[in-house]
């Protein structure tokens, strides 16, 4: 009985001896340090401490994401020119005067046009740019209207319709015009020399086809004002070299006829400048 006894006293003892050696091992063990990553850095607390410590690792830079890539199409609507409208005039004036087209008299001085009142205004729904290659080379088209009015320096200038006769009056207008509007597809090709930013350098150079869809003589007397609406012979289709210079938030634009606007009677080809109001 007494080795019994003897035994488990042993056995409580070894066990109490083990479980304080742990205990100790477990209490000398000092705790983690706290770690946080922000960015490029990584900020330490020491245990036991309220001292931190910033250590600044590598930088990494990530790459654009696919919404910071410009679009390959993009779209400009109402687009707005203001500029000058004029002809370059080689009519031969005799033989549209034998043909019954002008009255004896009328030549390129009866016919000569205000440069700083003839004006072209030009309205475009919309424009859009299709991506070539890497954003430096594009191919632009929209669909507008193209809307010229010629104002005379001879006050009396009168155009009759049915047949096309264009004579001089007695009567001096205040204001005599001839008014020519197209709708009109331009395409051409662009060369953006800064596509990162959104006002750069470039320039475009193509062609447009427009056509007729409405013209009319106005003249203006005091307060009465006088319209005659024709074709009085014009062309129903009008092909044009068309160009546009980008300066930054200052854009220009031009175009110049390939042919006679006048299907008889006169040699005119128009052309038109000014400013373009563009978002690109």
């Amino acid at each position: 009985m007494k080795r019994i006894f003897t035994l488990c006293i042993a056995l409580c003892t070894i066990i109490t001896g083990f479980a304080q050696t742990d205990t100790t091992g477990k209490q000398n063990t000092p705790p983690a340090d706290d770690t946080i990553r922000i960015g490029g850095m990584v900020i330490i607390r020491k245990a036991g401490s309220k001292d931190r410590e910033v250590i600044r690792d590598k930088e990494y830079k990530m790459r654009n994401r696919r919404g910071d890539k410009p679009s390959n199409i993009s779209t400009n609507w109402w687009i707005m020119d203001l500029g000058f409208s004029n002809w370059n005039d080689e009519s031969n004036y005799a033989a549209a005067t034998l043909n019954g087209f002008v009255a004896p008299g009328i030549g390129e001085d009866q016919l000569q046009l205000r440069a700083g009142k003839s004006r072209n205004v030009n309205i475009w729904f919309f424009m859009q740019k299709l991506n070539v290659v890497k954003h430096v080379v594009n191919l632009k088209y929209g669909l507008g209207l193209e809307l010229n009015n010629y104002f005379f320096e001879n006050d009396k200038i009168v155009f009759a319709k049915n047949p096309t006769y264009v004579s001089q009056g007695t009567t001096e207008f205040k204001k005599v015009k001839l008014a020519a509007d197209y709708l009109t597809v331009p395409i051409m090709l662009n060369f953006n020399f800064t596509p990162n930013r959104k006002n750069g350098f470039g320039i475009s150079g193509g062609i447009s086809a427009g056509y007729l869809y409405s013209a009319r003589y106005k003249t203006k007397e005091g307060g009465d004002v006088k319209k005659v609406k024709s074709d009085f012979d014009l062309e129903r289709f009008k092909l044009s070299y068309v160009g546009e210079l980008a300066l930054g938030p200052v854009k220009l634009y031009g175009s110049y006829a390939m042919k006679n606007m006048w299907e008889k009677g006169l040699d005119m080809t128009p052309y038109n400048f000014g400013f373009r109001f563009s978002n690109w």
